[in-house]
């Protein structure tokens, strides 16, 4: 079985394989620094449980200058073997969606998000209806950001019927912005607040973890 700590290297080593040292204007070894003591707080994430479970999933949520690392491009890191993730959403619109006002995104260069639920029991309900589930529940919707970190890690957990909607960031009006499968590809897109899909449910986390 895999140590939190161990699943912890193997993530930062896949963000560092796909370039994100230069997304954030870091070195590969200042990067790693500035993450690596992230490590230590795995081992307070839940274990897996069940197949829509992800213990924790670590985040980088800005550059080196505190800028957010732009949606668009680390949308394009993202992969199915070897059928490459898209946004649906120009770079312009989707740099709009901003986490929700009831969302506190911790500081620093990363995060971890821990506790995630891809949403299953969610396929079939509204955004609106899921958000309303979730919060009553304590848990929390899923960020643009987290969303792409969870499929750059487990790309596994996007899967055909069992794709999610990204509640915790909105732009202002009814839109949704959430992750399926197009032509075997990652894609962002997104879905109306009011409309349910038999194949999209809503991701969740438990808690958002930083320095």
């Amino acid at each position: 079985m895999t140590t939190p700590h161990e699943e912890f290297d193997r993530q930062l080593q896949v963000l560092t394989d796909l370039g994100y040292p230069t997304l954030t204007g870091l070195s590969p070894t200042d990067f790693t620094a500035t993450l690596q003591p992230l490590r230590d707080l795995t081992s307070s994430a839940p274990a897996e449980q069940g197949e829509d479970h992800i213990p924790f999933v670590l985040v980088v949520a800005r550059t080196a200058t505190g800028t957010p690392v732009d949606a668009h491009t680390a949308m394009g890191h993202t992969a199915l073997g070897t059928h490459r993730g898209f946004s649906d959403i120009d770079a312009d619109d989707l740099a709009r969606f901003r986490p929700v006002e009831s969302v506190a995104i911790p500081g620093g260069l990363g995060y971890l998000l821990h506790d995630i639920d891809t949403g299953s029991a969610y396929l079939n309900v509204t955004p609106a209806d899921a958000a309303a589930s979730l919060a009553a529940q304590g848990r929390t919707g899923l960020t643009v950001a987290e969303g792409i970190a969870l499929v750059t890690a487990r790309p596994d957990m996007l899967r055909k019927n069992k794709c999610f909607s990204l509640l915790a960031s909105r732009c202002g009006d009814k839109r949704v912005p959430a992750l399926w499968i197009s032509q075997r590809r990652p894609k962002l897109g997104w879905c109306w607040n009011g409309n349910p899909h038999t194949w999209l449910g809503s991701a969740s986390a438990g808690a958002r973890v930083g320095l």
